[in-house]
């Protein structure tokens, strides 16, 4: 078994799930989430999130391998005594049951008394805007009401660890955005433990402390979101989180950590040696739209390219180039100037830095 320090508030040791008996969605998952940290599980549909989080839960039963909470092992302990708040993305609000009801419904089953489950839902309305709402029916509510009735149930006893899982995926653009903010505040202003599933990357970016980025059953990079971003360790993290332009060839040489790579039109580029394997390995260099510099003078990494589209975003014109033989290379040119100096089909030239561009591993 894997040392669990104090500090180690849910562990998955060697976890695997199998639901037929022969393929694993879960891959042999170690993982430790400290005690009041905001944990998100991020990445496609089938990698594997969310059936973690129900293992967590209860829901699931790990195929291998042991699910600590605090120190305690609690794969044979069932989901209502884990003392687990949890967030559904459909809400799972009982309709017949007036709001007040439905956050008194946990506090009851725990055997609460009721001057003090008054108190308990009074507070957790409270906490969610929603103290005026105790009388209405679900189906009274709107979608982002209701998404808050099922926060505040989740959080009316008072567990330490709260499971979300797409939360917010029925909003829409601005109540999500708006709601994430929310929750990340309540999450630092109660010191709870919370663990997020969500496909969606800038909504993990927004809200976590870290982020474990899954695919094929097994994370494939676990870090802080400004990490992730800025140094993706493999080619799915870097395509999977945020925009990113790509050009495959190979390894030339290799000085320390620079790595010059041959492209597959026979131009030249340099870029950070991350995890491109020996000269010769095939790799596939990694850049951000923003690194990118347009109409520049001779640098590093300097080469033609020819514009394809403009499109007016407000603060910036997203430039699609191409860019060695790349069609769908990106640029993020700010709008400082009101408009970007670029025509469809002229030729300019861009420019970025080797330590802006990251090789790695060809897949």
């Amino acid at each position: 078994m894997t040392a669990v320090s104090e500090q180690d508030f849910v562990v998955f040791d060697h976890v695997q799930k199998s639901y037929d008996g022969e393929t694993l969605v879960v891959k042999d998952l170690n993982l430790s989430i400290g005690k009041g940290e905001f944990l998100t599980m991020l990445g496609p549909s089938g990698s594997g999130k969310t059936t973690c989080l129900m293992m967590l839960a209860g829901f699931e039963t790990a195929t291998h391998g042991e699910i600590l909470l605090d120190g305690n092992p609690i794969n044979n302990i069932p989901p209502h005594k884990r003392g687990i708040g949890m967030v559904f993305q459909n809400y799972a609000l009982f309709p017949h049951m007036s709001v007040a009801e439905n956050l008194a419904f946990p506090l009851e089953v725990r055997g609460w008394g009721k001057s003090e489950r008054e108190d308990k839902v009074k507070r957790a309305l409270d906490m969610v805007q929603m103290g005026d709402f105790g009388g209405r029916r679900p189906a009274q509510l709107s979608g982002g009401q209701q998404q808050r009735i099922a926060l505040a149930r989740a959080l009316v006893f008072d567990p330490a660890l709260v499971l979300m899982d797409e939360p917010l995926g029925a909003l829409d653009k601005q109540l999500r955005e708006h709601m994430q903010y929310e929750i990340k505040h309540l999450h630092e202003s109660l010191g709870i433990t919370v663990v997020y599933v969500t496909h969606d990357q800038s909504e993990a970016l927004t809200m976590s402390d870290r982020v474990a980025v899954f695919d094929d059953g097994r994370i494939q990079q676990l870090a802080p979101p400004s990490a992730l971003y800025e140094q993706p360790m493999n080619s799915f993290v870097a395509q999977f989180i945020g925009e990113n332009n790509k050009l495959s060839g190979k390894v030339k040489a290799l000085d320390g950590d620079i790595a010059t790579v041959e492209l597959d039109n026979g131009a030249s580029c340099t870029a950070l040696a991350v995890n491109c394997g020996a000269v010769g390995s095939p790799t596939l260099i990694s850049v951000r739209p923003e690194r990118v510099s347009v109409a520049a003078a001779d640098g590093p990494n300097t080469t033609e390219a020819q514009v394809k589209e403009l499109i007016y975003l407000g603060d910036h014109i997203r430039c699609r180039l191409n860019v060695h033989g790349n069609d769908e290379f990106i640029v993020k040119v700010p709008n400082a100037a009101g408009h970007s100096h670029l025509t469809v089909g002229e030729t300019t030239r861009v420019s970025w830095l080797a330590e802006d561009a990251r090789a790695l591993d060809a897949a």
